[in-house]
């Protein structure tokens, strides 16, 4: 998220109350890859009277740096993509869907609804409903969950989710003053009119808005949040670089073991097949050192190397009732069970969300920590992070802010994003969900285990959890 962001600094404060709380959290950098997970005997998530609603296949196109293959497309474009990879991948008759909802979150104003336009190049029947939702970086959750509810109350059988990030491209708007001038204008009748008009725009008025990542409630850019969160609970520079270069590490190593088997080819027009991501570029802790901060200068300790950086990509998922999953003859990749979603301040605990959300999706289901087999947590910046593993494994945050006992617990880091995660694979904002949702079901079949829970941040202090349970083999 870097590049976009620097123009906005501001000056750093840290809730005080915070920092002394919490001190370093050992990381391995040379985390067993695959993990070991004992496949036990535990209870199905399963509630009688409530309908199974099924994962059938996740798919994605590759997640490329902004300004690189794709550059000349638009946003539909590569949901297209991947809509068709998921209908290549499971043979699924176009007609045999009901109902499709993307998420996304930096809209392109002429198909401000991508799933319907994207829907409707794929080659889908018109008569399917369509509608694009937009929650941050939690875009294409809220895509999958609204699929869950249509599913659930007995709406439809069949829904296609997914999520589309485009940021080769973004609007740039004129100046307020400069739009409130030119829609006058196309308004006047007489010259006259016009030319006074006219006369009125001034120099300043042609300054473009740019985009930013930024928060419209406290002004604050997201880079800047992670930096004071970092600082608030004490996680230093080398930790998060440490936590950058192993997430890059074990990224490269899930792409050259054909691991991330969610990716589908795209032939890019006028270019070549595009087969995997292009942003996996594991460093040394030396080379790494030498970036200067990006955001807090010259004391912060974001950097553009250990926040998630400027992507393009889409994905879609097939959700079915298991009912008629089990009709059409597909075998499904994993049951989603249980999710909440979660507010807090924005100023202070932005990127907080998988701490507030862990505890309450787990409690819904009756399940601990130790339960989870796998986790698919978010990476937004590494500082983000270790702030939230820190805050999982405090006594006082639990009791000051989480209105608990005792500490949520943190995600052994031999279960944490072992294929890798938003910093090393990419993070195109709306369409992340659904990775991390398919590679929890794909780490699930692997390694044997039954239950996986993914997680993250979004944008406007909000966050969210989801609990997957593996589908019998």
């Amino acid at each position: 998220m870097a590049s976009m962001l620097l123009n906005s600094v501001r000056s750093c404060s840290v809730n005080s109350s915070w920092g002394v709380r919490f001190g370093a959290r050992a990381l391995s950098t040379t985390s067993q890859f695959q993990a070991q997970v004992q496949t036990k005997s535990k209870k199905t998530l399963a509630r009688p009277g409530v309908k199974n609603i099924v994962l059938v296949e996740g798919v994605r196109t590759p997640f490329l740096l902004s300004g690189t293959t794709y550059v000349d497309l638009m946003p539909h474009d590569l949901a297209r993509a991947a809509l068709q990879g998921l209908l290549d991948r499971t043979g699924l008759p176009k007609d045999a869907v009901d109902y499709i909802v993307y998420g996304t979150v930096i809209q392109e104003v002429k198909t401000s609804n991508v799933a319907r336009e994207a829907a409707l190049t794929a080659g889908f029947c018109d008569k399917i409903p369509c509608h694009t939702v937009t929650m941050a970086c939690i875009s294409s959750n809220q895509a999958m969950t609204t699929a869950c509810g249509l599913i659930a109350a007995g709406q439809y059988d069949a829904v296609i989710a997914g999520g589309v990030e485009f940021l080769s491209d973004v609007p740039i708007r004129h100046s307020r003053k400069m739009r409130k001038i030119m829609l006058s204008l196309n308004k006047a009748k007489t010259v006259g009119q016009k030319m006074g008009l006219i006369s009125k725009i001034r120099m300043g008025h042609f300054a473009p808005e740019l985009p930013a990542v930024a928060e419209f409630s406290t002004a604050e850019t997201m880079g800047h949040s992670a930096d004071r969160l970092a600082a608030a609970f004490g996680v230093s520079r080398m930790e998060q670089d440490e936590y950058a270069m192993r997430s890059h590490s074990l990224a490269k190593q899930a792409q050259d073991k054909g691991l991330l088997e969610d990716i589908v080819p795209f032939k890019v027009p006028g270019r070549d097949i595009v087969f995997k991501d292009n942003g996996i570029r594991p460093s040394s802790m030396e080379q790494m050192a030498k970036l200067k901060p990006a955001f807090i200068r010259p004391h912060g300790t974001v950097t553009a190397a250990n926040s998630s950086f400027i992507t393009d990509g889409a994905s879609a998922v097939l959700i079915m009732s298991e009912e008629k999953a089990l009709a059409m003859g597909f075998k499904p990749k994993a049951y989603l069970r249980d999710f909440v979603y979660v507010s807090q301040d924005p100023k202070d605990q932005l990127l907080m969300g998988p701490t507030y959300a862990t505890p309450k999706v787990l409690e819904r289901a009756g399940l601990s920590m130790n339960d989870i087999d796998v986790f698919e947590v978010h990476e937004a910046f590494a500082g983000q992070i270790m702030a939230n593993l820190k805050a999982m494994e405090s006594d006082w945050f639990a009791q000051t802010y989480l209105g608990r006992k005792t500490k949520v617990g943190a995600p052994p880091m031999e279960k944490l994003n072992l294929w890798g995660g938003s910093l090393s694979l990419g993070h195109p904002f709306g369409a992340t969900g659904c990775r991390l949702v398919t590679a929890a079901a794909l780490r699930l079949q692997k390694e044997g285990g039954q239950y996986g829970l993914v997680t993250a941040c979004a944008a406007g202090g909000q966050g969210h959890a989801m609990l997957v349970e593996a589908y019998p083999q």
